[in-house]
């Protein structure tokens, strides 16, 4: 059975340095930092008191008050980043066969924030089980597909992915594949995430994988670097339209990438630390390059997981460097998560948009925040550190891996007919 291609038609982003395409863009390639101290409750008392999270964002520019209450964040940002790209893609609504139209998109946790306050109140009361009737609803983490699919009436294959921080890049992937075997002309495919919380915060510090530079939280996010504690947790969502090549060529659509692979692994070693030699990461990229027939030395830029921590960046490195041989220090290698920080369930999405905007622009972003060699890390990788790079970018590469041991790796390609 012959393949059929699939091409990205439409972008969407709300990230803690841009809230659309536009400003995200001008945020990566500019180095800019989404860290700050956290505004959404008072952090004194936690061990780490900084977040990456949106700004100048109010639900009530998007929804209306009645229906901004029915909505946990993690779904509202979904909406609105879906919204973007199904403008972007120009995709006209009446016209669309619907049926052929489906919702993939991936969270790691869902309505965390929905499901804490809840908790909370209940345990505040006296005991009677009063809780909101849409506390279940605003909570489970595929209500994010269903809401985007019931606002424009999209009657494909509805579902949300999870795999930690892998969820949007397997959401990708399924996407790809529903639409390459013939089954959907169009998936709205990405994911979202909002557990900068107390939960989400108290959560992560009890398990020590945050940051805890609050002295400094705008260079907290250091991929790579020697001094590097933990990464930083960040919030918001990415979308993309991911269309059938022909379908998209018979309405004129922009085309901003194809999408030429995806690869999945499991490092099945650890529920959180990832193995040491990179062993599930070195296949997930050999998987992804097989699947999308592509040599090793084609690939240009890879956007790693690189989330700032200890053991996770050497294993990642390594495996890179396993994968590409030689070809491996010709390669530009960064972590936008230098300034977005990690948006967990959302990573993989905000991350594969870098991708695409990089080689549309000819431009690699940073790994910002880089000060100290780290030895254990091979010197000859350029991880374009500190400041973009001009480069031809025909063939890129995001890795996103998740808590269990879930890697995820999507490769893209310029377009050409």
């Amino acid at each position: 059975m012959e393949l059929k291609r699939v091409v990205v038609t439409g972008l969407g982003a709300l990230t803690p340095i841009g809230n659309n395409i536009e400003e995200y863009w001008e945020g990566l390639s500019t180095g800019k930092s989404g860290c700050a101290p956290i505004t959404y409750f008072d952090a004194e008392k936690f061990k780490t008191k900084f977040a990456c999270e949106l700004k100048n964002f109010n639900a009530l520019d998007h929804f209306d008050r009645k229906e901004a209450r029915k909505l946990d964040r993690f779904a509202q940002y979904a909406l609105v980043s879906s919204d973007q790209a199904i403008k972007d893609a120009g995709i006209d609504l009446d016209v669309v066969d619907k049926f052929r139209v489906g919702v993939i998109w991936g969270a790691g946790i869902g309505g965390l924030e929905t499901f804490q306050d809840e908790v909370i109140n209940f345990a505040e009361g006296d005991g009677t089980p009063r809780f909101n009737p849409f506390f279940i609803p605003k909570m489970i983490a595929d209500i994010a597909p269903g809401n985007i699919s019931i606002k424009h009436g999209f009657m494909g294959p509805n579902y949300t992915t999870v795999s930690a921080c892998a969820s949007s890049a397997n959401a990708m992937i399924d996407a790809l594949n529903y639409i390459r075997l013939g089954h959907c002309d169009i998936i709205v495919t990405g994911g979202s995430e909002a557990a900068v919380t107390k939960a989400g915060m108290g959560g992560f510090n009890a398990m020590h994988a945050l940051s805890t530079r609050n002295e400094s939280p705008e260079t907290a996010s250091r991929p790579f670097d020697s001094t590097r504690d933990g990464f930083v947790l960040g919030e918001g969502a990415g979308a993309l339209i991911l269309e059938e090549y022909e379908h998209a060529k018979s309405r004129g659509a922009k085309i901003y990438a194809e999408v030429v692979g995806g690869g999945m692994s499991s490092d099945a070693y650890h529920m959180t630390a990832p193995h040491p030699d990179g062993i599930g990461v070195e296949r997930v990229m050999l998987n992804c390059l097989r699947d999308a027939n592509i040599k090793p030395e084609e690939v240009d830029a890879i956007n790693t997981h690189g989330t700032s921590t200890p053991l996770g960046d050497v294993a990642e490195l390594k495996a890179i460097t396993k994968v590409f041989g030689d070809h491996a220090k010709d390669i530009n290698i960064n972590s936008t998560k230098s300034m977005t920080g990690h948006l967990l369930g959302a990573a993989g999405a905000i991350e594969a948009i870098a991708s695409i905007l990089a080689m549309e622009n000819s431009l690699v972003p940073p790994t910002i925040n880089h000060t100290t060699v780290d030895e254990n890390i091979d010197s000859s990788l350029n991880l374009t550190l500190n400041k973009a790079q001009k480069r031809e970018v025909n063939v890129a590469m995001s890795n996103t891996f998740g808590f269990g041991g879930h890697n995820a790796c999507v490769l893209f390609k310029k377009y050409s007919e």
